[in-house]
């Protein structure tokens, strides 16, 4: 069967976040599955399989990170869109049956994919204990989204400090359900991003995920109510980077951005 890496949220190889992406007839049983995810060792690999004609969605997508499957994964969902794009498999809007909903994906004239994906609102929480020392900086304000996507979103006092954080990460392992997102306004919007952010998922297996598209449902209703605008641009990572742009609907998000397939061969197992 084929396999592709996917690099999403970018436009150029070796950028972005890279995603596994498989096409399948049907899901084998899960212990195949996390294998896989494990050899391929990327922050999530994305498994998919066409679903009857009729139904509320087209395609069943399920997310395995090395160690465990994730509820929600943003930048699997866009390589996934792009590999049924690319290879002709599927046009205009797909729609997945997934662990937090159906999901949709469309393909758009300037070679973007949007995502609509559910909002994750957040709430205030008082700073937890611990969380300022395996940062190793001094934190803003903390808000959970326990209910949505189990992260914590931690505004940092600008970006040259998100740029420079270096975790503990054993220590972040055990301060939220899923993931700690570190966020700070631009400090030069005129580069075409209006926030910034990189996360951090020990927890799941994942130190740094470099462009989380899923993060993006609670920083877009964060710092949409900050600046006032439903439209925006965010711009993650550490070592590696991309841009995410965010629509705010309501109960709904959207995620645009592109991707590019960089390795396409065989599974033999």
């Amino acid at each position: 069967m084929r396999i592709r890496i996917v690099d999403a949220f970018t436009d150029r190889p070796f950028s972005g976040n890279p995603a596994g992406v498989l096409l399948l007839d049907s899901f084998p049983d899960d212990h195949w599955l996390q294998k896989v995810a494990a050899e391929v060792n990327l922050s999530e690999t994305a498994f998919a399989h066409p679903l009857p004609a009729g139904g509320e969605a087209d395609w069943a997508l399920r997310w395995f990170t090395p160690t465990t499957e994730v509820d929600m994964c943003g930048h699997a969902t866009l390589a996934t869109a792009h590999v049924l794009h690319t290879t002709g498999a599927a046009t205009g809007t797909v729609r997945f049956a997934a662990r937090c909903g159906v999901l949709s994906a469309t393909a758009e004239e300037d070679g973007t994919i949007t995502m609509d994906f559910p909002t994750s609102p957040v709430t205030p929480v008082p700073v937890p204990d611990g969380l300022e020392k395996a940062l190793g900086v001094e934190v803003v304000s903390v808000h959970d989204t326990a209910a949505h996507i189990g992260d914590l979103v931690v505004e940092l006092r600008d970006e040259e400090t998100v740029r420079s954080v270096r975790p503990d990460f054993a220590a972040l392992a055990h301060l939220s359900d899923r993931g700690v997102i570190v966020t700070a306004a631009a400090q030069r919007p005129e580069r075409g991003y209006d926030f910034v952010s990189r996360g951090f998922f020990p927890g799941v297996g994942i130190d740094e995920d470099p462009v989380t598209g899923s993060a993006h449902t609670a920083l877009a209703p964060y710092w949409s109510a900050r600046f006032g605008r439903d439209e925006l641009t965010g711009f993650q990572g550490g070592a590696r980077t991309g841009l995410v742009r965010t629509r705010l609907r309501g109960d709904r998000t959207l995620l645009t951005g592109h991707a590019v397939t960089v390795i396409e061969g065989e599974l033999r197992a």
